[in-house]
């Protein structure tokens, strides 16, 4: 998942950005010991994720409010289903209700849409669905925290946590074999190596280099297929490339092992969730 410290820091920065000097409406309409009751309502239908950020964004602004959980991380909301409650300051709720609703949306939003695409794959299949590192400046964790709770996986995390060939590295090592043979040599044993290719020509030529994951950029579905066939299970194949859900189910069928998609991160629509607010007599 995350820890706290991370999570505070996120949060902090984010409070920052949105209330480093205060409410001002709040303080000028609101008295201070007025107390109310907010409840976190989805607007649409949604898989949840962001509930324990939800939290903590209102614990960073009062440590004194009551909060409660009443949607489970991966749950399947229904419109109008309450999420989350917090009672407390009503002058609290109101600092954190911007921020917190931007991480709650933000991220159930991803998760959402990674759960679309998981259950887009055909019955059988042994692809999987996995996200990339294009992900918001600062977010990575969080985002991709709200992609395993949708039911997809994580690629590489960081450019330290496995070797992955791409294209650049192929021009400026001097070609697929040699980017293979210094990357085989420098990596530990425990690493496997994963290289781009962009045609059934490179493929070839990087399954005779010894690569142990192809990622295939931008096939199409006739030569994913080929390209299956001219693997023969020698390494593990991954699609990636303008993968929609309208096409995902296809990509599956061809075979792959893996098929990456960016747009789980970097265009997922926030999911609508809204705050109701009530005063507590």
């Amino acid at each position: 998942m995350f820890s706290i410290g991370q999570l505070d820091r996120i949060i902090d920065q984010a409070l920052a950005e949105d209330a480093n000097g205060g409410d001002l409406t709040s303080e000028a309409t609101v008295d201070a010991g007025t107390l109310a009751r907010a409840v976190a309502v989805a607007r649409q239908d949604l898989v949840v994720c962001g509930g324990p950020v939800f939290a903590r964004v209102f614990e960073r602004v009062d440590r004194d409010v009551g909060i409660r959980l009443a949607a489970p991380e991966g749950a399947r909301a229904k419109n109008g289903d309450e999420l989350f409650v917090i009672e407390g300051r009503a002058r609290a709720l109101l600092v954190g209700e911007r921020t917190a609703l931007n991480f709650a949306q933000r991220l159930s939003g991803i998760a959402t849409l990674a759960a679309a695409f998981v259950q887009a794959i055909p019955p059988g299949s042994k692809a999987v669905i996995v996200d990339t590192r294009k992900t918001t400046p600062g977010l990575r964790a969080l985002e991709r925290y709200a992609v395993r709770t949708g039911g997809a996986k994580n690629h590489r995390n960081d450019l330290t946590s496995a070797v992955f060939i791409k294209d650049n590295h192929i021009v400026a090592a001097g070609g697929i074999e040699r980017a293979v043979a210094r990357a085989r040599a420098y990596a530990p044993h425990t690493s496997r190596i994963e290289i781009e290719v962009q045609t059934l020509d490179e493929l070839d030529i990087a399954l005779r280099a010894g690569a142990d994951v192809v990622l295939l950029d931008n096939f199409d579905v006739d030569t994913l297929s080929i390209a299956v066939a001219l693997a023969r299970g020698r390494a593990v194949l991954e699609a990636s490339g303008g993968v929609t859900l309208d096409k995902v189910e296809a990509i599956a069928n061809t075979g792959v092992d893996v098929i990456s998609v960016g747009a789980l991160t970097h265009s997922a629509p926030a999911a609508d969730i809204g705050l109701d607010l009530e005063l507590l007599s």
